[in-house]
């Protein structure tokens, strides 16, 4: 799953506490995705900054979840999941014994890990943190290399305490 798929499947909820999260904490950066997003749709920016807050993080989540915003939907996504999620992620490495500089950034992507050492760790993350936040780890860990790794494809598509978070969020067909 690509980074602007994520978008398109998050709930209100934690489209909020991104958004949010990047206008408290990351005020350049969300103003610099407003400039980018109303660039790309060929609007001004005031556009989108006048809409309430809510609407226009229902607007730009909807703008994330195109193709062509995926490698700003990344970024972004990366922004907040190091500045809100870094306890997990370095948890997450620490358990597949990956390298990281402390902060939750890796230098080298590693050689796939042991099925059930992946396992063992999504169950340790799923134990402290919510579904939602764990699946959008990761998918966009697995969307920062070209290849990623066929165990935690697998996982994600199978494993129902991830592969589930997004369904209840999905329209419904008639």
């Amino acid at each position: 799953m690509k980074c602007y798929e994520i978008f398109s499947k998050l709930s209100p909820e934690l489209t909020n506490e991104i958004f949010g999260y990047l206008l408290e904490s990351e005020r350049p950066v969300y103003k610099a995705m407003i400039q980018n997003i109303a660039s790309r749709r060929k609007l001004r920016p005031v556009f989108i900054e006048r809409k309430p807050k809510n609407e226009r993080h229902l607007w730009l989540q909807q703008a994330l979840s195109l193709k062509g915003c995926d490698d700003l939907a990344i970024q972004l996504l990366q922004i907040w999941l190091l500045g809100t999620q870094r306890e997990m992620i370095c948890e997450f490495l620490d358990s597949l014994g990956i390298e990281h500089d402390g902060k939750g950034v890796v230098e080298n992507f590693p050689a796939e890990p042991a099925r059930e050492k992946l396992q063992h760790t999504i169950t340790k993350l799923l134990e402290k943190r919510a579904p939602e936040v764990v699946a959008v780890y990761l998918h966009a860990f697995q969307a920062m290399d070209e290849t990623g790794w066929s165990v935690l494809d697998e996982t994600l598509a199978t494993d129902t305490r991830v592969s589930s978070v997004w369904k209840s969020h999905e329209p419904k067909a008639s």
